[in-house]
């Protein structure tokens, strides 16, 4: 597990794209059981696949998925061996090949912040439950 500031939570790791489903169901239940709406969850959920499946596409190690609530919000971070993203783009054109990812996490979600850790780096993604 990749040292880091967040609260205890439940978590799952991945280090295949055939963990992703998994990862998926993960989120979706987790986010539910901590009082997010199925709408919500759903958003959340994606938000997370499009960061894991970029840890899988981009780093060699995998990552680990961690979910907790705290004062009516809920934190999920997206944990790898890669270097910190950078949000705040644009969404690409419609003829775009790539891109839509980080636009899409910022979308979906409240609050996106990225920063390092001591052996990699984390995505925390905030919904207000």
């Amino acid at each position: 597990m990749v040292e880091h500031p967040a609260k205890p939570g439940e978590s799952i790791g991945y280090q295949l794209v055939a963990d992703l489903a998994a990862v998926r169901a993960f989120v979706t239940a987790r986010a539910l059981a901590l009082g997010l709406s199925r709408d919500r969850a759903d958003m959340l959920t994606l938000a997370v696949n499009e960061l894991a499946t970029n840890t899988l596409q981009y780093t060699q190690d995998g990552g680990e998925v961690q979910l907790w609530s705290e004062s009516g919000q809920l934190y999920c971070d997206v944990l790898d061996q890669g270097p910190v993203l950078t949000f705040g783009g644009v969404m690409p054109a419609a003829d775009a090949v790539r891109g839509r990812g980080l636009p899409i996490v910022e979308l979906v979600c409240d609050h996106v912040a990225a920063f390092a850790v001591p052996r990699g780096s984390i995505v925390r993604l905030q919904v207000g439950i």
